[in-house]
Order: structure tokens, then sequence, then C-alpha cells
């Protein structure tokens, strides 16, 4: 699987197919994805490499509001598309689903944060909501490193 931003800067590969699409409805993504809801996957990083342009990649890292983890958004340099964000400590990628080349092979499984959803878009498909995030354990990047294998 290969992906870029939109001024073809950047460039990623991903070896294999990653987890379920989450819609996060939060108000960070709606604002960082300028979008409804930021649409994206995980992958691990044994998964991911940078094939082009990683010195275009700014990482922007909002304060925390209230509690642990932080809000992390990436996005290239030229152009301002997002991009995926690398989180080293846990060993995942989290991957913006609009910046893949191609069918991913990969669907969304839920809509999270639909409380603070934008109030000019209805859900209208039967994905399971939920107001907040989901448990820990129901997490994709608990379930993929739960895996103990690289997702294919």
């Amino acid at each position: 699987m290969n992906g870029s931003c939109l001024c073809g800067g950047v460039g990623f590969e991903i070896e294999g197919s990653g987890t379920p699409m989450e819609l996060c409805h939060c108000s960070r993504c709606r604002k960082a994805y300028g979008s409804a809801f930021a649409a994206t996957f995980y992958v691990k990083l044994s998964c991911f490499r940078w094939s082009r342009g990683k010195d275009l990649v700014v990482v922007y890292d909002a304060p925390i509001r209230t509690e642990p983890p932080a809000y992390h958004h990436a996005f290239c340099r030229n152009c301002g598309s997002p991009l995926p964000i690398v989180r080293r400590k846990i060993g995942v990628a989290e991957i913006p689903a609009g910046l893949v080349d191609g069918d991913p092979g990969i669907r969304p499984l839920r809509h999270i944060f639909t409380r603070t959803k934008a109030p000019w878009f209805e859900i209208t498909d039967e994905l399971a909501r939920h107001d907040e995030g989901v448990p820990a354990a129901e997490h994709p990047v608990t379930i993929l490193l739960r895996s103990g294998k690289d997702p294919s």
C-alpha cells in the first residue's frame, strides 16, 4: 500500500494491511483534517516507512487539555496535507485513510466522539457510534499490539 500528500513531496509505503478505520468526530480531528471527521487506521511501525520527503514532515503537538494522551498532528510543510503520525513510543503509525492510493482493503468500523460531531453533519450509516472514545481494550492500537503479528 502506498500513499502521499497533495503535492507528492511526501510519500510512504505500508507492507500488509492495517486495522479497521475509525471515524473520529472530536473537535481537534475536525479542525486538523478540515472535515466532519478524521478517517484513520493504524499499522505497526515495522510495516511502515517513508519513501520520500521525510524532511517535509512537520508535527504539531497540541497542548494537553485535561489528561494525556496529547494530540499530535503531522502535515506536509509544502502543501499542508495531513500525514501519518508516527508514534515511536508505542510502535505504531496512524494513517489518514484519504492519503492512501487506491483501495486500502479495510473499511470503517465505527464512529467515535459523536457527542462533539459537527452539527451540520448527519451520520446515516449503520456503523457503531460512541459518544466518546472506546475503552482501551477495544482501541485498534491495543488490538494490533496484542496480536503479536503484523497485519496482512
